[in-house]
């Protein structure tokens, strides 16, 4: 929001050291109030904007179309008053934290912006850009995800390890990195905030990427809860109910033969469906079906059983 600037956050400072001369560790400690970006202080300089380029590593890839506009705003008042933390390479500065200030000072048209240079790896570089971003919530669930792909694939990162860099649980990391399991369209869902990481949860214990695809959009479309997408897929994944035991009161050879008698008998086809015993001592009750295909044959046949209307 405009006018708002937060610092860089508990736990960067100590990653900032890995890499600082002492000048900039001092620097790193006061950058939450800086000194204004026109009268630069030990580790802060003055940069053009054109030499700050976009990491490879940076975890961010969308941005709040609003919340820029109003930070652009900002900037065009007052200038970037935090400064953004950038590594040298070569003859540019390449962005480790503060990919929305920069972005906010191009389309301000600044000709500098104020930065604070680290020494940093690459693992380094990712390490701290993450862990910014996580401090300021800026992430959303899937770019988080894609963060912690980075450093397990890039580095050859445990989860253990992941998790004690960015100072999560391992629980936290290992949910996060199912998440890149789902279909990329659940992603973008999940991503634009049509739905939440507990909808996604729900739709990972299916196994088919087809019925994730159409609950994930039944979901959206009917605005289910996360506790009526749990009950719907519960519904759809637990196995069929098994049928009751239960025994005929007919033997099947008898039943057999009944059915041969009683269609030679009325001269049609007949159906027994025996009574039942269940294993509970409870009955189920049988039929008798006799088919016949006009008023005629029904006369016929009730004549055969001695029935006979008075109407």
């Amino acid at each position: 929001m405009a006018g708002k600037h937060i610092g860089l956050g508990r736990g960067l400072d100590a990653l900032i050291k890995d890499g600082t001369t002492a000048k900039n560790q001092a620097t790193a400690k006061k950058v939450a109030a800086p000194a204004p970006a026109e009268t630069p202080a030990g580790g802060v300089r003055e940069v053009p904007v054109a030499k700050v380029v976009a990491s490879p590593w940076q975890p961010r890839s969308t941005f709040d179309a609003e919340s820029l506009a109003e930070l652009v705003q900002s900037v065009q008042v007052h200038g970037v008053l935090q400064p953004l933390l950038v590594r040298e390479v070569g003859s540019k500065f390449e962005l480790i934290a503060g990919e929305r200030r920069l972005r906010a000072a191009r389309t301000a048209m600044l000709k500098t912006v104020p930065v604070i240079v680290v020494e940093a790896s690459d693992e380094k570089a990712l390490e701290i850009a993450l862990i910014e971003n996580l401090q300021r919530e800026d992430l959303n669930p899937i770019e988080e995800a894609e963060g912690y792909a980075l450093l397990q694939k890039k580095f050859n990162l445990t989860q253990d390890a992941i998790a004690k860099q960015v100072g999560k649980a391992r629980a936290s990391v290992a949910n996060a990195l199912r998440l890149l399991e789902l279909p990329d369209g659940i992603r973008k869902y999940i991503t634009e905030g049509l739905l939440s990481v507990g909808h996604a949860k729900v739709l990972l214990s299916l196994e088919s990427d087809k019925e994730k695809a159409l609950l994930a959009k039944r979901a959206i479309k009917e605005g289910l809860s996360v506790r009526a997408l749990e009950k719907l897929v519960k519904k759809l994944t637990q196995p069929p109910k098994k049928p009751r035991a239960e025994r005929s009161d007919l033997p099947g050879d008898y039943l057999h033969t009944l059915s041969d008698e009683l269609h030679q008998f009325f001269g049609t086809s007949v159906r027994i469906n025996p009574s039942k015993t269940l294993t509970n001592g409870r009955k189920v009750k049988g039929s008798l079906e006799i088919d016949f295909h006009d008023n005629d044959e029904l006369d016929r046949l009730l004549t055969i059983v001695g029935y006979s209307s008075d109407l």
